[in-house]
C-alpha cells in the first residue's frame, strides 16, 4: 500500500500521458545546478546543454561542430586558436551575443570558484580580436584544445553581473544555479529542484530545429518501479537509465522501445593517497593503510568484476583496467587485462603489507548517480569481507557525495569517468595530475593521488602533434597508474534508455540527452 501511494504520487506530480508535442523524461539524477560553470558532471552538462551553447559542440556521430563559432583556426606555430563567432545570435532574454560574452565567460568558467577550470589549463589568455573574433593563447601547441572545450558554455555576462552571478557557486547557490539564460535552441521555463524543471523553445534560436517539441518536462523519479511503471503507462515518454533487470521485460512491452549502448564512462574506486589517517569506523585515527601499493592491489584482485557484470549487469557492461574504454582515444590494447581475481593472492598481499588481519575502513558510494551503483557497492563490501577487509558502505545521493569528496570525507570511494573530449588525456587531467588550482589541474582528484612523472608528460601529451610520439607517453602514463593501482576500474557502464515507441531520438555515448533531434510522432 505504502509502495502504491509513493508511485501515484509520483505520477500525479508529472501529470497526464503525453499528447502532441509534449515531451515528458525522468531520470535518477536531478540536475544538481543550472549554472554551467559549477558542476561539471553529466547530469548538469547533459541538461545544460539544451540550454546554453558553446563554441562548438558534438553532432550525433560526436565529432566536434560549429555552434557559436563558425570557423576555427590554429594561429601562428602552434600558439593558439581563433575562433570566428556566429552573428545574430541572441540570448534567451534578446541580448545580442558578441566576442564580451565569450571573454566573460572564459574569465568565470576558469576561475577558482568554478568547477570546469581545468578545460582551461593550457590557456594563457583570450584576446578579443574584434567583436566576432576571439583567440585563445595556450601556453604550448594543443591540437585537441577545441575538443576539450565542446561541454563549454557561453553566458551572458551583462544578465551575469545585473543577477549577482559574476561567478558560478559550487557549494552555495546564486542566481544562476535555479535560473538560466543561454543561446541554446530551449529555454529554462520553470524549475523546481527535485520535482520538476519545464523547457521551452527558443522561438528565436539561430539553428534549424529538428525536433517538434512544444514543451519539455523533467522530472528525477529516483525509484527504479515507478520509472518503469510510468513509462508503460504513458506518463513519462523516457527514462534514463532502464533497470538492467527490467530491459528484457520492457522490449516485449507494447508501445515502448528499448535503446542500448555502452557509454563512454568507466565506474571505478579510489583511494585516499593524501590521507595520513581512517576517517570512519573503529579504527578512525589509524594509519591510513592504502597508502600501502600492496593493499591497494589486494583490492584489485578481491573485487570479482566478472561477478559484478554477469549478476548485476547481466552481462550489459565490459571489463575495465584503464581509465578510457576501447574506443576512445589513446586506448592502451596491450594494457586491457585487468588483474585476475585471486582472493588468496589478495590476501597474500595484505600479510607483506602488515595486514594480515585485515582492518575496517568507510566507503563511500551513491545511490542515484550510476547504473546500479548501490549494488555494485554492497557487492564490493561482501567481496572484500572474504580478505579480511571491513567496509562500512555510506550509500547516498549524489547531490550530497560531491561536497563529500571535496571534503575529503571517505577512506574509499566509488567514481564514474566520462572523459568529455574523447580522449585518454581527460581524466588524466582532472583526476590523475595532482591537484593544483593554480594550473587547473587535478580538479576532481579527489584522493589526492601524485606522480610527478605523469605531471611531467601531461603537458606533453597536450601539446604533441606526433600521433605516435603522444600515444608512447600516454602508454607511460596508463602504465605508471595502473602499476600504482592509483584507482582499481572496474568497467564500462552501458547505455539503457526506454522510451515510447512514438519517440525518435539519438543516443549519445556520452549518455547526454539533446532535445532538439526529439520528435514524437
Amino acid at each position: 500500500m505504502f509502495r502504491l501511494s509513493i508511485a501515484s504520487a509520483i505520477a500525479l506530480s508529472i501529470g497526464a500521458a503525453a499528447h502532441g508535442e509534449t515531451f515528458r523524461w525522468a531520470s535518477t539524477t536531478d540536475p544538481q545546478s543550472m549554472d554551467p560553470h559549477a558542476v561539471s558532471s553529466t547530469p548538469v552538462l547533459s541538461f545544460l546543454n539544451n540550454v546554453y551553447e558553446g563554441l562548438v559542440r558534438r553532432g550525433k556521430d560526436m565529432s566536434v561542430e560549429p555552434a557559436l563559432a563558425t570557423e576555427w583556426a590554429p594561429i601562428g606555430n602552434g600558439e593558439g586558436w581563433r575562433f570566428t563567432l556566429r552573428q545574430g545570435v541572441v540570448f534567451h532574454d534578446g541580448a545580442t551575443f558578441n566576442a564580451d560574452d565569450v571573454i566573460f565567460s572564459y574569465e568565470r568558467a576558469s576561475s577558482d570558484a568554478s568547477d570546469v577550470a581545468s578545460w582551461f589549463a593550457p590557456v594563457s589568455e583570450v584576446i578579443k580580436v574584434d567583436e566576432y573574433t576571439v583567440d585563445f593563447m595556450t601556453t604550448d601547441p594543443n591540437p585537441i584544445f577545441p575538443d576539450s572545450i565542446a561541454n563549454w558554455m557561453i553566458m551572458d555576462s551583462d544578465w551575469a553581473a545585473a543577477n549577482g552571478a559574476k561567478l558560478p557557486a559550487k557549494e552555495a547557490e546564486n542566481f544562476a544555479t535555479l535560473n538560466a539564460n543561454g543561446t541554446g535552441a530551449f529555454v529554462l521555463a520553470q524549475r523546481q529542484p527535485g520535482l520538476k524543471t519545464t523547457l521551452t523553445p527558443h522561438d528565436d534560436w539561430w539553428g534549424e530545429a529538428e525536433h517538434n517539441i512544444t514543451s519539455a518536462e523533467f522530472t528525477p523519479i529516483q525509484n527504479p518501479a515507478t520509472a518503469v511503471a510510468a513509462l508503460l503507462s504513458g506518463d513519462v515518454d523516457l527514462i534514463n537509465p532502464v533497470p538492467i533487470q527490467d530491459a528484457a521485460r520492457l522490449a516485449q512491452s507494447d508501445g515502448v522501445q528499448v535503446i542500448q549502448g555502452i557509454e563512454a564512462r568507466v565506474i571505478m574506486l579510489g583511494f585516499p593517497h593524501a590521507a595520513e589517517t581512517l576517517k570512519y569506523t573503529a579504527q578512525a585515527g589509524q594509519p591510513n593503510p592504502f597508502l600501502d601499493v600492496r593493499v591497494r592491489q589486494a583490492v584489485a584482485h578481491a573485487v570479482n568484476v566478472p561477478a559484478i557484470l554477469q549478476t548485476i549487469m547481466r552481462g550489459n557492461a565490459e571489463p575495465a583496467w584503464q581509465l578510457v574504454s576501447a574506443p576512445m582515444r589513446g586506448y592502451i590494447d596491450n594494457l586491457e587485462e585487468r588483474p585476475a581475481y585471486d582472493v588468496q593472492m589478495a590476501k597474500d598481499l595484505l600479510a607483506e603489507a602488515g595486514y594480515e588481519n585485515g582492518f575496517s575502513f568507510g566507503l563511500k558510494c551513491t545511490n542515484d548517480r550510476y547504473l546500479n551503483d548501490e549494488s555494485v557497492c554492497q557487492a564490493v563490501v561482501s567481496m572484500l569481507a572474504q580478505i579480511g577487509l571491513t567496509a562500512e558502505l555510506d550509500a547516498m545521493p549524489v547531490r550530497n557525495y560531491w561536497p563529500e569528496l571535496r571534503s575529503n570525507n571517505m577512506d574509499m570511494f566509488l567514481l564514474g569517468w566520462s572523459p568529455g573530449t574523447f580522449d585518454a588525456e581527460h581524466p588524466i587531467r582532472f583526476i590523475v595530475a595532482t591537484d593544483n588550482p593554480e594550473k587547473k589541474l587535478g580538479s576532481w582528484n579527489f584522493g589526492g593521488y601524485s606522480s610527478a612523472r605523469i605531471d611531467e608528460l601531461l603537458p606533453q601529451i597536450q601539446s604533441e602533434i606526433d600521433d605516435t610520439k603522444r600515444m608512447e607517453m600516454l602508454e607511460e602514463v596508463t602504465r605508471i597508474y595502473q602499476d600504482e593501482v592509483a584507482y582499481v576500474p572496474l568497467y564500462v557502464q552501458p547505455l539503457i534508455w526506454g522510451a515510447r515507441d512514438t519517440v525518435s531520438l539519438t543516443q549519445r555515448p556520452d549518455d547526454f540527452l539533446i532535445l532538439r533531434w526529439i520528435r514524437i510522432e
